[in-house]
C-alpha cells in the first residue's frame, strides 16, 4: 500500500455534514452524542466547535475523522462521502486527516522522530519518511530533540510532536480536539500560534473543539453544541 502524501500544500478540504446522528449505549440507556447535526465548513476555513463538557464536540470531530461511525446522516469531505466508505477506501481517507488530541497520545517508548513517523510505517512512500519527520519537528521548533522520548519533553513539546505527527501525511483537513486543554495559558498560546502558522503554510482547513472563548474568537466561525445539537 502507498501513502505518498508527497504533493505540495494546497487549499484545504471543504466539509458538509447533513442530519448526523450518533448514539452511545450507557448502562440501560442511550446517550445521543450527535442529534441531527448539519454543518458546512468552506475549504480553508478555521472553525471552532464550542460547548460544555459532554456536549458532543469531540463526537463531531471523531465522526468527521472517521474514528467513529455515524448511526444516521451523511458526511462529505470535498467529493468523498465519508459515511459510505469502508475497507481500504476508509483507511485511505483516515490517512489523509490530521488529528491533534488533548492528551497527545504519543507512544512512550518511541522517540519524538519515531512518534512522528509512526502513521507512515506500514506504507510505501515516494519520499524519505525520516527526512520528512525531521523537517516537521524542526518546523514545530524541536530541531535537536528528535531522539528525546515523551517523558523527556514538556507538555508543550509533546503537543508539538503530536502536531508534527498530524502533519506527516500532509492533510488538507486538521481536526484538533481541545489542543490546549492540558497546557498552561502561555504554552497554550504558543501552540495556537503554531497551529495558525502551520494552517497557513500547509493550506489546511482547521476544525477545532475548544471550551476557550479566547481561542474561538480567533476563528473564522464558531459553532456551539449543546446536548448533541447545534444551538
Amino acid at each position: 500500500m502507498s501513502a505518498d502524501g508527497g504533493g505540495p500544500a494546497g487549499r484545504g478540504a471543504g466539509i458538509r455534514v447533513t442530519g448526523l446522528v450518533k448514539r452511545f449505549r450507557s448502562g440501560d440507556g442511550t446517550i445521543v452524542g450527535a442529534d441531527r447535526i448539519s454543518l458546512a465548513v468552506p475549504a480553508g476555513a478555521t472553525v471552532a466547535v464550542t460547548g460544555p463538557s459532554g456536549s458532543g464536540k469531540s463526537t463531531l470531530l471523531h465522526l468527521i475523522g472517521a474514528i467513529e461511525r455515524a448511526d444516521e446522516g451523511r458526511i462529505d469531505v470535498d467529493d468523498v462521502e465519508v459515511t459510505g466508505l469502508s475497507g481500504r477506501r476508509l483507511a485511505r481517507y483516515r490517512r489523509g486527516i490530521g488529528f491533534v488530541f488533548q492528551r497527545f497520545h504519543l507512544l512512550p517508548a518511541l522517540s519524538a522522530v519515531d512518534n512522528v513517523l509512526a502513521p507512515l510505517l506500514p506504507y510505501r512512500t515516494s519520499f524519505d519518511k525520516v527526512e520528512r519527520a525531521r523537517s516537521l519537528l524542526a518546523e514545530v521548533g524541536l530541531a535537536g530533540r528528535e531522539r528525546a522520548q515523551p517523558a523527556q519533553l514538556s507538555g508543550g513539546q509533546q503537543q508539538r510532536v503530536a502536531i508534527a505527527r498530524a502533519l506527516v501525511g500532509r492533510p488538507r483537513l486538521l481536526l484538533a480536539d481541545e489542543p490546549t486543554g492540558n497546557l498552561d495559558s502561555a504554552t497554550g498560546e504558543e501552540i495556537i500560534n503554531l497551529l495558525w502558522r502551520l494552517r497557513d503554510e500547509h493550506g489546511m482547513t482547521l476544525l477545532m473543539a475548544t471550551h476557550q472563548t479566547s481561542l474561538a474568537d480567533r476563528c473564522d466561525r464558531t459553532v456551539r453544541i449543546h446536548d448533541g445539537r447545534i444551538v
